[in-house]
Formats: structure tokens, sequence, C-alpha cells
């Protein structure tokens, strides 16, 4: 018990001693140090935040918060509210709950309009504007599903027919998106033909799709045989997907990344059309046949013309017979139909003319003896079997006046990069993913932190503050406190006190000449020259 009041009285003592200022120094340091290590703490205990959904609208976006809000869970918005983040492991959980209120909707309203519609006190008008709401909202919705949309928006004109009118007018849409990056052609008409498929008589030149900067990215009144694709872009359709196969069948002999295509297509955009006719006169076929006889009999009188003669049934009784003329005529007639053949060649615009290929590929490189690579040229009958191949690849027509040139020359940049395996052993025993490695790296990085804080920051610091105490004097009275009440010379200088009292007066005497040294030897550093004339003033003095 004396030995705890006597301790409580020596840190009661030291405290003092420290003085108002140090006093406060030590506090601020603590109060800082014990902030510092609450915030590693906390930021360590905070769990894991990944995204939970992207590019929302502020509908969808306060529908989520308020919903994340009722049960309690953390998150944190991104992007002006436009993605939303939430606790690693209550990502997929979340998405199945909110799935199943609906949620995202898409910033559109869809065929849900009709769930909560009273059908018995509407009319028929906005029932039509429902459901064109509706197809309008679903539209979007799809098209937003394609890469690079961010958002669309689509207006669909669906006119009635009049009335005593024989001709339907055609319906319309126009469709507004805001892109990351720029859309392929393929995907605008993608786009067109979907929009189309959707709405019943739309025809897909009929679409026209804007961009969020006002380009137009496909004309609605574009002419129907096109199919909304114009020249150069269905050659640049043609010639880049040539170009990927060519690519990929020198890249699997080569290698990844050590092959370079180029490939130009000559198109005829001009549409023939040619009518011939054949005629074959060996092949004859028998149309109409058309035969005709003719005989006659004549009897020759002797030139006596009598009514006799004349009248009919004239026997010339006892005359002799006189002689007669007979004569036949045959006549025929046959009609052929000659073989004929009409043949029409029709020739769609967009004929290929022309295809010419320049392939460039990167040699061998091996190390050599001091470790460095070594670049090796390729030899001449590997680069003609790659030729074969680009040949075959292309449909090679000579008579069509197609090129292929293969060329082996060394790439600046060097090889190709290989890609990294697969991590095997315990990192792949343990699937730790891009996140938890750079979640583990967060961690070390704070700790590593913390401790050159507390060595190189907060030791020094408390060093010097305990350093700079000041130098007490020794009095008989503070002797007599230190030996807890021990008799004093009459010299002034305390007796010896009891073992613990004076192993106790040791260290603090002890403390009292380091200190004192120390102080000696700054005031030493502050005046140079006082200090040498003390000690020549000592040299001088007699012994």
């Amino acid at each position: 018990m004396l030995q705890g009041l006597g301790s409580l009285q020596s840190l009661l003592g030291f405290l003092k001693g420290l003085g108002a200022a140090r006093l406060m120094a030590m506090v601020a340091v603590t109060a800082a140090l014990i902030g510092f290590f609450a915030f590693v703490i906390m930021r360590v205990t905070t769990p894991q935040l990944t995204t939970l959904f992207t590019d929302l609208s502020v509908e969808d976006s306060s529908a989520i918060i308020k919903d994340l809000e009722r049960q309690a869970i953390p998150y944190e918005l991104k992007n002006e509210g436009a993605a939303i983040m939430v606790p690693k492991d209550k990502v997929t959980r979340l998405r199945m709950k909110l799935a199943e209120g609906g949620l995202p909707k898409g910033g559109g309203v869809g065929y849900e309009i009709f769930d909560k519609s009273d059908a018995l006190g509407t009319t028929s008008f906005v029932q039509n504007i429902n459901h064109l709401r509706a197809l309008e909202g679903e539209l979007a919705r799809t098209i937003r599903a394609i890469d690079r949309i961010q958002a669309a928006r689509v207006h669909l004109v669906l006119p009635e027919r009049p009335l005593f009118s024989r001709e339907t007018p055609e319906p319309s849409a126009s469709i507004v998106v805001r892109v990351r990056g720029m859309l392929d052609p393929q995907q605008v008409r993608a786009i067109r033909h979907v929009v189309a498929s959707a709405v019943n008589g739309l025809k897909p030149n009929r679409v026209s799709i804007v961009d969020e900067a006002g380009q137009l990215l496909a004309d609605g009144a574009a002419d129907p045989t096109t199919d909304g694709a114009t020249g150069d872009e269905r050659r640049a359709g043609f010639e880049k997907r040539m170009r990927n196969q060519v690519e990929a069948i020198v890249s699997s002999v080569v290698g990844a990344g050590r092959a370079r295509v180029q490939l130009t297509a000559d198109f005829d955009y001009n549409k023939t059309t040619q009518t011939s006719d054949k005629f074959d006169p060996e092949g004859r076929v028998l149309r109409s046949s058309q035969s005709r006889e003719e005989s006659s009999v004549s009897a020759a009188i002797d030139g006596q013309v009598t009514v006799n003669n004349e009248l009919p049934g004239n026997q010339n009784q006892g005359n002799p017979s006189p002689a007669k003329d007979q004569s036949k005529k045959s006549e025929e007639t046959n009609n052929y139909e000659i073989s004929r053949t009409t043949k029409t060649e029709v020739t769609e615009a967009g004929r290929v003319n022309r295809i010419s290929v320049a392939v460039l590929v990167d040699g061998f490189y091996s190390k050599g003896e001091k470790g460095d690579l070594v670049y090796q040229e390729r030899s001449k009958g590997e680069l003609d079997r790659i030729a074969t191949l680009v040949r075959s690849a292309i449909g090679f027509d000579q008579k069509r006046g197609d090129q292929v040139e293969i060329v082996n020359l060394k790439f600046a940049e060097g090889p190709a990069v290989v890609p990294n395996p697969e991590p095997t052993g315990l990192l792949g025993a343990l699937q730790f993913t891009k996140d938890d490695v750079m979640y583990i790296i967060e961690l070390a990085v704070m700790m590593l932190l913390g401790l050159v804080v507390m060595f190189m920051v907060i030791r020094p610091l408390v060093r010097r503050i305990l350093a700079s105490e000041p130098v007490p004097v020794l009095t008989a009275q503070s002797a007599a406190a230190l030996t807890g009440g021990s008799a004093v010379g009459p010299d002034g200088q305390a007796l010896l006190p009891s073992a613990p009292n004076a192993i106790d007066l040791a260290t603090v005497q002890g403390q009292v000449h380091a200190q004192s040294v120390h102080r000696v030897g700054e005031l030493a550093d502050r005046n140079p020259n006082e200090t040498a004339a003390i000690v020549r003033a000592w040299l001088q003095e007699p012994a």
C-alpha cells in the first residue's frame, strides 16, 4: 500500500515537473495517435464496397436508395447518383431482391403501366396512349441492352387510316441515343430492324436514329432498296470481315500480335440488266402441216363446136373415143418452230472487282549467348505457305486481278507480349481476385504507414518532450521529500536513507546530472566565446 502511494506520488511529481506546456503537448500527441489508429481500425473494419448498378436514372436511383435505407444497408453514391456502391458480400442478394420489386425500371414506362390501371373507367383514347407509351418504353429498354448505349428514347408515330381512304399511312419512328464512343454501322442497322420488327407495318427505312450530339446515324427517308446501308458502309463491312478472317488465320501460325493485315476491296456499284436471245437451228419442232391435191380430165374434140357436144351426157355413138388430157396437182405446207432461248441477267450493285491484301509478319526471337533477344527472319517456304492460306481465305481469283503480298519485317515494338497465364499454386487455390489483392495491398500500406508514424514521428517527439525537462535543484526539502522524510545533515546534504529510498534517490540524482550535462552542452553551443573565456579563467586559477 505504501509502495503504491509512493509510486502515485512520484508520478504526480513527475507530471508537475513537466509543466503545463509540455503536458499539453503530450496530450495532443496522444490524441493524434489515438485518432490515427482509430481511422486505421475503421478503414480496415469497413466492409469492401462494390458496384450494385450503374448508369441509373434519377428515378431508379431514388427508389433503390429508399429500399436500401429501409433495409439499413450502407451504400455510397458515385457519378452524381448514377452508380450505387454496396458491401461486396450483399451484392447478389440485393440484386435479386430489387429485381423482385421491379428495380431498376430503366427510366421509362413499360407494360407495367397496365398492372394498376382501372380498365372499367378508362376510355379507348387513354388505352391507346398507354399502349403507345408502354411500347416506346419497352423498345427503349431493349435498345439500352446493346453495347455502348447508355440511354435511349423512342418516339413512335402510328397513324390511323382515315375514313373513305384507300391508302393507309405508313408508321415511322425516331430514336435518340446516348452512346459511349461510336456505334458501328451494323449496330445502327440492328437497332432499326429491332424496332421495325416490334411495330406492326413499320419498315426499317422509316426509322431515324440520332445521337446526343445531333449527328444523324440513320436517315428515315432512305431508299428502301439499299436497306439503310450506303456503298461505303458495305465496303467497310466487307473489308473488316475479310481482314479479321485473314488476321485470325495468320496469327494462328505466327503468334498473336505478330501479324498486321491490310485489305482493300474494289466494288462496282453499277446495277446492270442484260437480256439475250439464242436461236438453235438444229432444234426444230413441227408446228402445223397442210396438204392439198388437185386432179382434172379433159377430152380432146376435133375442134367442132356443136350443140350435141356441149350437152351433158353426150354420147358419140358410132364415133371413135376421143383423146383425153389428165392432170394432177399436189401441194403440202409444213410450219416449224425454231428453238429459242431468252436469258435475262440482273447484276446487283456492290459486286467485288478486285481484292488486294498486304500482310506484314514478324520474325522469330530467340535468346542469345548473353541472354538478350536475337531476331531471326522467316524462311521463304514458310512465307509461301502463309500466302497460300491467305489466298484461300479471301477466295483469290487471278482473272479478277487479286493481289496478295506477304512481307517479313521486324516490328518496331519488339516481340509480342505473351499474356500471363492463370495463377496457379496457392493464389489459384485461394482464388484471389484483383479486388482482393488490392485490398490486401491497401491494408499492408496502412500498417506500414502506422509503424512509420509511430517510430519516426511520435517516438522522437515524446523523447524530445521528456528530454526538455528543467533541471531541478536538489535542496534539503526536496531531498527530504524524495527520501520520504529522512534526516538532513548540518551541511544541507541529505543523510543516507533506507535501501529502497536510496535507490530512488540515486536514480533521480543520475537523471539530474545527465540533464545538467546536457544543459551545459547546449549553453556551450550557443555561446562559444563565453565558454572559451570561462575555460581559460579556470586554467589560470592556481591549483
